[in-house]
C-alpha cells in the first residue's frame, strides 16, 4: 500500500502539489491524468526517490520492486535483445557472466551460474525478452541490431521493451502507446490487462485508459482526487461532481449577497445591528467555494475547404517505394470528397509509404497518381516537428505561409490551440513536444485543406486537444486518411477501414474489434478469413439456436393459453348443453316458474356471449401460432 500523507511538492515558485492524502492500494490499476504541466512526470519522479516532498511523506514504497519506462536511451553497445533483457539485472547479470565463463571453457564457473540461473527460473530470460520485442512492433533481424542502430522512437519502444522485463510489484509508465502503431498499443493493452502488481499509468489515449486501468487519480489545482472506474466513467463523475460544485457555488453567492445586502441597509440601525455582526461573523466562517470551471483550453474548426473536382486524389495501378523497390503494387485508391479513410497495418506494412505516396512526396514507381481540380493537400506527420523554425514564433510561423493575413486573425486562430498572448509571439525552442505538436497540427489547418492525410497526429497531444481534434475532424468537410494508435479517435472520425498488407492496399469489411482479434492471434490475412468464414458459421448456427429457442419461447405462453381458451369453451359448451335440456321443459314456462325460467335465460345469454368471445380468442391465437410457425 502506498500512501500520500498531506504531501506538497514545489518545481521552482510553483505548487505542483498542495497536502495532498490519497491511498494507492497493492494490484490496482490506476490512470494518472492531468493537462501538461500540472506534474504528472513529478509524481512519479517522487516515487522513483527523485525528487523529495517539500512537506509530508509517501509510505510504503521501501519494500516494493519497482519498474519505469525512461523516456531517453543512452548510447550502448548492447544489441536490441540484451538492452531489454537488461531490465531483468540479476539474471542478466547471471546470464552474461555464464556466456563468459561458457567462452573460457571454464565449466566449474559455469555449473555455478546454471544452478543460480535455476534458481531465479532464468532459463526463460531470452524468450521472455523475445516476445516483449515482438510484440512491440519489432522484427527477428532487428533483435540482434545493437541499440545505436535504432531511430529515436523504436529507442523508446526498447525502454519500453526493458521496463516490461524488469520484475516490479510497481509499474510506472509514462505515456508509452506515444512510439507505438495501433497493432502494438492492441498488443500492450493486452499485456498489462494481465500485469499482478500495481500500475500506475500517465496516458492520453482514453480507449487505452478504459481498457487498462480501473481507477482514475486525477491532478487539477494542486490536488489529485481519485475516481472509481475508467476514464469513461472518470468523465461521467467529474461533470456530475463540477455541476454539484457549480450549483453550491451559486447557492453560497446569493447567501453571500444577501448577507452584505443586509448589512448595508441595517448595520448602522440600532435594533438591527447585533443581528448584521452576527451575519458578518457568518460570512467570515463560510468556506470560499469556487466556481466549476470544465472549459477546454482548445477550440478550433478546420475552414470550409474549396470545393473540388471528384476524385479529389487517386492511384492507378501504383507501384509505391523507396528508389526501385516496391513496397506497394497494384495500388488502385480513389478519394472522393468527403470521404473519411482510416489506414490499418502492421508495422512495416507500408501506410507510411502511402500517405507520402498520396501527398506526392515520393514520386511513383510505376502507375499513375492524379490530383482533381483544386486540390489543396494538408499533411501532418512527426517529422513537421523537426521542421518547425525554433527562433520563430507560432504567430511569424502562420505569417510566413499568408503574409497578406490580419495579425489579429492570426492570433485569434492561435489561441482555439492555446496559443495566447505572449506565448502566440515568442520563440518556439523552449516549447514541450506537445505545443510543438499543437503548432505543426495549427499550421496545416491554416492551409485550409480540402484532403488531410495524417500520420500519427496525437502523439504528444494530451487528452483535452485530443477531444478538440475529434470534434474538429468530424465536422470537417473535406477528405480525411488517417493513420493513429488511438482508437477513440479514429472510431470517431473515420467511415471506412483500408488494410494495407502483403504489399497490397484493400478494403477492410470487419470492424476495430474484429481487426484487434485479428492481431492478437497472429494469424495472416488468409487465415483470418477462413477463421471468419467459420465463426460466421457459427454465429449463423448460434443465431439459429437462439432464434429456435427465442420462437419456442414466444410459442409457448401461446399454446399455454390456447389449452386454457378450449378447456373453457368445453365447459360452456357443456352448461349450454344442460340449459338447452332445462329449457325444453314445457312445465318451465307456467307462470308460477316464471322467476326460474328469467334466469335460466340469463344464465344462457351471458354464456352464448362468453362462447363468442373465446371463439373470437381462438381465432386470433391460432393466427399468431401460424405466423410464428
Amino acid at each position: 500500500m502506498i500512501i500520500f500523507r498531506e504531501v506538497s511538492l514545489r518545481r521552482g515558485p510553483k505548487v505542483l502539489l498542495d497536502r495532498v492524502n490519497v491511498t494507492i492500494q497493492p494490484g490496482q490499476h490506476i490512470a494518472l491524468i492531468g493537462a501538461n504541466g500540472s506534474g504528472k512526470s513529478s509524481v512519479f519522479a517522487m516515487l522513483l526517490g527523485q525528487l523529495a516532498a517539500d512537506q509530508g511523506s509517501v509510505e510504503g514504497l521501501h519494500a516494493l520492486r519497482i519498474g519505469c519506462m525512461e523516456q531517453e536511451v543512452q548510447a550502448s553497445k548492447l544489441s536490441a535483445l540484451e538492452y531489454v533483457m537488461s531490465g531483468d539485472v540479476a539474471l542478466f547479470d547471471i546470464h552474461q557472466q555464464l556466456q563468459v565463463a561458457e567462452a573460457n571453457q571454464d565449466y566449474d564457473r559455469a555449473a555455478q551460474l546454471h544452478t543460480r540461473l535455476d534458481d531465479g527460473n532464468g532459463y526463460d530470460i531470452v524468450s521472455r525478452a523475445e516476445k516483449l520485442l515482438l510484440g512491440l512492433g519489432f522484427q527477428q533481424p532487428d533483435l540482434r541490431r545493437p541499440v545505436s542502430d535504432f531511430s529515436g522512437g523504436w529507442r523508446i519502444r526498447l525502454n519500453l521493451g526493458k521496463a516490461l522485463m524488469t520484475p516490479s510489484d510497481l509499474l510506472l509508465l509514462d505515456e508509452p502507446t506515444n512510439h507505438l502503431d495501433l497493432d502494438a498499443s492492441f498488443w500492450l493493452k493486452r499485456w498489462l490487462q494481465n500485469y499482478p502488481g500495481t500500475l500506475l499509468l500517465i496516458s492520453h489515449d482514453r480507449d487505452f485508459i478504459d481498457a487498462c486501468c480501473q481507477q482514475v487519480l486525477h491532478l487539477e489545482h494542486q490536488t489529485l482526487t481519485a475516481y472509481k472506474g475508467n476514464y469513461s466513467a472518470f468523465e461521467r463523475q467529474r461533470a456530475e461532481r463540477l455541476a454539484q460544485q457549480q450549483a453550491n457555488y451559486e447557492k453560497q453567492q446569493r447567501r453571500v449577497a444577501e448577507i452584505e445586502d443586509f448589512v448595508r441597509r441595517f448595520r448602522y440601525k440600532a435594533t438591527k445591528a447585533k443581528q448584521a455582526q452576527s451575519r458578518l461573523k457568518e460570512l467570515q466562517r463560510m468556506p470560499e467555494l469556487a466556481p466549476a470551471h470544465i472549459d477546454s483550453p482548445f477550440s478550433f474548426r478546420f475552414p470550409e475547404p474549396r470545393r473540388a473536382g471528384d476524385p479529389i486524389l487517386s492511384l492507378t495501378h501504383a507501384a509505391c517505394g523507396y528508389a526501385d523497390v516496391a513496397v506497394l503494387a497494384k495500388v488502385n485508391l480513389q478519394i472522393h470528397s468527403g470521404a473519411r479513410l482510416g489506414l490499418l497495418g502492421k508495422n512495416g506494412a507500408g501506410k507510411s509509404t502511402l500517405l507520402k505516396t498520396l501527398t506526392g512526396q515520393l514520386p511513383l514507381i510505376r502507375g499513375d497518381r492524379v490530383e482533381g481540380a483544386h486540390c489543396q493537400i494538408g499533411y501532418f506527420d512527426q517529422h513537421q516537428l523537426e521542421a518547425l523554425d525554433l527562433q520563430a514564433s507560432p504567430a511569424l510561423h502562420l505569417q510566413r505561409i499568408s503574409p497578406d493575413s490580419r495579425e489579429q486573425e492570426i492570433y485569434d486562430f492561435l489561441g482555439g490551440f492555446n496559443f495566447r498572448g505572449e506565448l502566440a509571439k515568442e520563440a518556439i525552442r523552449d516549447f514541450s513536444g506537445g505545443e510543438k505538436a499543437r503548432l505543426a497540427l495549427a499550421i496545416t489547418v491554416w492551409q485550409k485543406p480540402n484532403v488531410l492525410i495524417m500520420d500519427e497526429p496525437t502523439n504528444h497531444l494530451d487528452l483535452e486537444m485530443r477531444h478538440a481534434l475529434t470534434v474538429a475532424l468530424q465536422a470537417y468537410e473535406g477528405a480525411v486518411v488517417l493513420v493513429t494508435h488511438d482508437r477513440y479517435l479514429l472510431s470517431n472520425t473515420v467511415d471506412e477501414l483500408v488494410l494495407v498488407h502483403d504489399g497490397v492496399v484493400e478494403a477492410y469489411e470487419q470492424d476495430l474489434e474484429q481487426y484487434e482479434q485479428w492481431i492478437l492471434s497472429g494469424q495472416t490475412v488468409a487465415q483470418a478469413a477462413t477463421t471468419a468464414q467459420v465463426a460466421a458459421s457459427k454465429r449463423d448456427k448460434k443465431q439459429q439456436r437462439q432464434q429456435a429457442a427465442q420462437q419456442r419461447a414466444q410459442l409457448q405462453p401461446l399454446k399455454k393459453q390456447l389449452k386454457s381458451i378450449e378447456r373453457r369453451m368445453q365447459t360452456v359448451e357443456e352448461q349450454l348443453g344442460w340449459l338447452d335440456t332445462r329449457l325444453s321443459d314445457t312445465g318451465l314456462y307456467q307462470e308460477v316458474n316464471k322467476p326460474d325460467l328469467n334466469e335460466l335465460l340469463r344464465e344462457q345469454g351471458a354464456l352464448r356471449t362468453e362462447q363468442e368471445a373465446l371463439e373470437e380468442q381462438w381465432l386470433e391465437l391460432q393466427e399468431k401460432l401460424e405466423l410464428l410457425n
